[in-house]
């Protein structure tokens, strides 16, 4: 376990995609807080939604990454089968899901709140390449391409933070939606860019294991798992433009915008932890060092957001956002138990849990009815905490007897083990 958390294994282990991460989520997060300086609580509620949208949409990106992470890595023989038949799902999702969320625009529109039907049909343009992107992403990580997938990374964010710049001059919703194609087609062209440049010949057939009903069977499967968190992590913002008013609704998601950097803050824990969270002699170590720095983490945030409300406030999105000031601390509490959970989930996946999830969904239906009756920003606030609070504790006390069964197994089967011969 000490070998995976040292800094030599991290370097190793390619500390150029921490790096690059760490970038792309600054840059996002440059890019939420210009957007909402800019677009004012009116405006940058609908966009708020849009982009809460997206990232339940997404999970489709992350569930084609992993297993094509896992599946390249794991089978390297078979490199060009793997790769031929991965690309071949990624841009039949692609474009399965485009038309899907194209025939979906009325709905969109009417859910969301949107100013524009154009707002509401830009989903189906964001999730082409945000699909392939997933695909790709998932080649270069198995293969550990680690520049290529770096500067996939890096164009992620980077190229959103400038296509916020047309706010500047135009400051709609519409506008700022469109960033968002931008912010994933420009990565997507990296990363075919990369793919193109590698020396492996694909194979779009597939044989044994990896046939495409097997790749798209396990990116279900992932893809279930990281919906019902980011279904629970981003259903508030869209529920809160049913029941308050439009200022209000802006201002509580202004607020989400401490809680999603608190949220992504402590992502290269999970991406140090995961590979030892996958091994059961690792995993207790790594998920309680894990559990106790993101909970660290996230303590000085919300200490910091009490202290220095009104620095805060400027990040947040200004004077417009003062009313929400003196609450920033709870929403920084919000984010700390958010990651938590999240890194708890990716828990679940490296065990290959599934039925785990369910909790997951039990607890979004209890938000959606606590927020269906919440009048307030605050009492939204307040029952959004309450049930992800509830849900963490539940996560952890399952995660402890999970592991408390790894161990038992463990020694179960250390005495099982024959004993080496004795020379004669």
């Amino acid at each position: 376990m000490s070998r995976s958390w040292s800094p030599s294994r991290l370097l190793a282990s390619g500390a150029s995609i921490a790096l690059a991460i760490a970038v792309m989520n600054l840059a996002t997060y440059a890019s939420t807080v210009l957007a909402a300086r800019l677009l004012g609580p009116r405006e940058y509620g609908g966009f708020a939604a849009f982009t809460g949208l997206l990232l339940v949409v997404g999970v489709l990106m992350l569930g084609l990454q992993t297993a094509g992470a896992r599946r390249v890595a794991a089978d390297p023989d078979r490199v060009g089968q793997i790769e031929g038949m991965l690309l071949r799902v990624t841009y039949r999702c692609a474009w399965v899901v485009l038309g899907i969320c194209a025939l979906l625009t009325p709905v969109f529109e009417i859910v969301l709140d949107l100013r524009s039907w154009v707002t509401a049909a830009l989903v189906a343009l964001v999730v082409w390449p945000m699909t392939v992107v997933g695909g790709v992403s998932g080649i270069l990580q198995g293969e550990r391409r680690w520049p290529p997938l770096a500067l996939l990374y890096l164009t992620m964010g980077l190229s959103r933070l400038v296509a916020t710049l047309v706010l500047l001059w135009q400051p709609t919703e519409t506008v700022a939606a469109f960033s968002m194609v931008v912010g994933f087609a420009v990565p997507a062209l990296v990363g075919w860019l990369a793919l193109r440049s590698g020396a492996v010949r694909r194979d779009p057939s597939g044989t044994g294991e990896h046939t495409s009903t097997s790749v798209l069977r396990e990116v279900g499967t992932n893809s279930h798992v990281l919906l019902a968190f980011f279904a629970l992590s981003n259903a508030d913002v869209i529920l809160v433009r049913a029941v308050l008013d439009s200022h209000d609704a802006g201002l509580y998601a202004g607020g989400l915008i401490l809680v999603k950097s608190l949220l992504f803050l402590p992502q290269f824990v999970i991406v140090v932890a995961f590979p030892s969270l996958a091994t059961a002699e690792a995993r207790r170590t790594a998920l309680t060092r894990s559990v106790a720095l993101v909970l660290g983490l996230g303590a000085v945030g919300t200490v910091a957001a009490w202290v220095l409300s009104s620095v805060a406030l400027v990040f947040v999105g200004g004077r417009e956002y003062a009313e929400i000031q003196d609450r920033l601390w709870l929403f920084a509490v919000l984010g700390t138990v958010l990651s938590t959970i999240q890194l708890l989930i990716y828990s679940v996946v490296a065990r290959q849990s599934r039925r785990t999830v369910y909790l997951v969904w039990t607890a979004l239906a209890l938000l959606a009815l606590g927020v269906s009756q919440a009048t307030t920003v605050t009492g939204t606030l307040v029952v959004v905490t309450a049930v992800d609070s509830v849900l963490l504790v539940l996560l952890l006390a399952i995660s402890w007897w999970r592991l408390r069964e790894d161990d038992q197994e463990a020694r179960s089967a250390a005495r099982a083990r024959p004993e080496p011969a004795s020379a004669s």
